[in-house]
């Protein structure tokens, strides 16, 4: 009977172990993998979301028709090539807009916030972030290895529209991911020609982020799995969810930061934001879009949207 106990309790456990190790690859893979690609697909699609916003097909008309919007690859410090749109303000000036799409998206996704910039006499660069788009990449990076490809984008915009001074003037403004991307870089030494940034509904770490998503779509704690799934990432990729945090990196900037967060967003929850912005130092702005969902402050609240970013960066730019 012993024998039989310690020889079913050896396998219960092994089965376990198999459960586990099998939904850490999993959730890794559901989580980071890249999106697939439909076959077929054109590439030039930047007013796929014309729907939503019926403005941006004639304004990328007009730009493609003067030769203002161009896109350019270089080739990241990893070895791999990554791909940006960017586009000519109307007239020379060194005040510059980089934009950052969220997860699962891409370059394009970020338009509709262009044009807000565009309108504002600003030049625009829109990255492909690691694994999406046109750049290369297997795995996503929850904006965390993601900031040290967006400081490179930096410094090829600050060198692509710098004026008589050799410098831009350059606001970060990120969605979704893109916002915690923008937050991760905020929190590096970053060069002076970085004046502000502005976040919209990213989220405090990947960790408080995947607990949720893991409760709310699976609904099952966060241990073990979330733990040996970041032990996995760590293994696979070189950092881990706790590592990958918003909330840490904002409490070491100093320079400006807008934080926009709707309050109805059941993806990146609302509260994220309560801690982010009490945690980055003084100065900052926060605004809660009444009634909005993930990502759709603009969307819901257009004029207050565009009239707060006109009135945040042009305190600092």
């Amino acid at each position: 009977m012993k024998k039989f106990l310690k020889t079913f309790t050896g396998a219960v456990l092994v089965i376990a172990l198999a459960g586990v190790i099998g939904g850490s690859v999993y959730m890794l893979n559901f989580s980071l993998a890249r999106k697939s690609e439909l076959k077929g697909q054109s590439e030039n699609r930047l007013a796929f979301r014309e729907h939503l916003y019926p403005e941006l097909k004639p304004w990328i008309d007009s730009l493609q028709h003067i030769h203002a919007l161009r896109d350019t690859f270089i080739v990241m410090p990893t070895g791999e090539r990554h791909h940006a749109f960017y586009v000519w303000a109307p007239q020379k000036t060194s005040k510059t807009a980089i934009l950052v799409h969220g997860y699962k998206d891409r370059a394009e996704g970020m338009m509709y916030i262009a044009r807000i910039y565009a309108r504002m006499g600003y030049n625009i660069l829109l990255p492909d972030l690691h694994a999406h788009g046109r750049s290369e990449g297997s795995d996503i990076q929850m904006g965390w290895k993601d900031r040290k490809d967006v400081l490179h984008w930096c410094a090829v915009a600050d060198s692509l529209f710098a004026d008589s001074t050799g410098h831009t003037r350059q606001v970060l403004h990120g969605v979704s991911m893109g916002a915690a991307t923008v937050m991760c870089v905020s929190g590096e030494k970053t060069p002076a020609y970085i004046k502000c940034f502005v976040e919209d509904c990213g989220y405090t770490s990947v960790w408080d982020e995947f607990k949720y998503e893991v409760r709310k779509k699976f609904d099952l704690p966060s241990f073990p799995l979330l733990y040996t799934t970041s032990a996995l990432c760590e293994l696979c990729h070189g950092w881990t969810f706790g590592e990958a945090s918003p909330l840490r990196q904002v409490a070491k900037c100093r320079k400006p930061m807008l934080f926009i967060h709707g309050d109805n967003d059941d993806f990146v929850p609302s509260w994220m934001v309560h801690p982010l912005y009490k945690a980055k130092p003084q100065p900052k702005e926060l605004y809660i879009s009444h009634g909005s969902s993930h990502a759709q402050s603009y969307h819901d609240h257009r004029k207050a949207y565009i009239a707060l970013v006109h009135q945040f960066a042009g305190k600092f730019i």
